[in-house]
């Protein structure tokens, strides 16, 4: 670990709360101002710091390691590294296991603590915003992490299909399998490396991928295919109003946006790092008039 990523992420002299988000293209993240906030609501003073491994001259395991070392209390990960952090991290319960996806590490004594918020925070989501709505027969586009969490959320929440699709085979079929192990065959799962027949086919249609993203143009869901389902979800939050979202609001299916997942996982990783819970619609509150200034 080289001197210059230890002052980088080294301890504040202030006691704060420090924590971090690790990934890629993440300049326009929220979550620094979602923890920062919530820190202001629950009396903390937190800090919250973006860490580009490529942009830091270190690779995902230096920056980890830098933060580990440094002080930090815990990091989200988001992509491309929710799957590599596994391996570095202590699933905090089977569930995580099964996963297969970590998003939200705590750092103490012993191990690393490996959370995945994404899924608490799709279950949370989809929840609040459909009520008790089964997912129905479902197309999910995408099978890395957040993917991963969202699958195993659906067949929590009672889908009655997911087709995992993916263009490498392997991860698809991967998924595909794990999920029906989980929901020990109550959900019937197939995988696809092509999503027009099963979009044509489903009930919710879900993006897991980063297309759509800023610095990630275009969709993963074919656009031409939407109508005939009934509700869609969309993984990506930056920027909230993304092709695919758009897209299927003018074909007129409920739409859950990534804002909701962000939202909803944040108030979960942040509960798991600092022990405290903020009101949420105070945070929301919070939120909205920040991104307006």
């Amino acid at each position: 670990m080289s001197t210059a990523l230890q002052e980088h992420v080294g301890a504040d002299a202030g006691g704060r709360v420090r924590l971090g988000l690790i990934g890629d293209n993440i300049a326009r993240s929220r979550s620094p101002d979602l923890h920062r906030l919530a820190g202001k609501l629950c009396g903390l003073d937190v800090s919250y710091d973006l860490f580009v491994p490529r942009a830091m001259g270190g690779d995902f395991d230096a920056i980890f390691d830098a933060c580990r070392a440094g002080g930090v209390r815990g990091v989200n990960v988001t992509y491309p590294y929710k799957e590599a952090v596994v391996a570095r991290a202590r699933p905090s319960s089977e569930d995580v296991r099964r996963i297969g996806s970590v998003n939200t590490v705590v750092f103490g004594e012993g191990d690393p603590a490996g959370y995945n918020t994404d899924h608490s925070g799709f279950l949370a989501a989809f929840q609040s915003s459909f009520g008790t709505m089964p997912p129905g027969r479902v197309a999910l586009v995408g099978a890395g992490g957040v993917g991963k969490a969202v699958a195993f959320g659906l067949a929590t929440l009672g889908a009655r299909e997911i087709v995992v699709i993916d263009r490498d085979e392997d991860k698809a079929r991967g998924l595909a399998k794990a999920v029906a192990a989980f929901s020990q065959g109550a959900v019937s799962t197939t995988f696809a490396v092509d999503a027009h027949e099963a979009v044509r086919r489903a009930d919710g249609i879900v993006n897991c991928t980063p297309l759509g993203m800023a610095g990630y143009p275009g969709s993963a869901v074919p656009l031409d295919g939407l109508g005939p389902q009934s509700w869609a979800f969309e993984a990506v939050y930056t920027p909230i109003n993304t092709p695919f979202k758009l897209a299927a609001e003018a074909a007129g299916l409920r739409v859950l946006s990534g804002y909701e997942l962000f939202f909803h996982q944040g108030i979960e990783a942040f509960r798991i790092f600092t022990g405290r819970t903020p009101d949420p619609d105070a945070l929301r509150r919070l939120l909205t008039e920040t991104a307006s200034n």
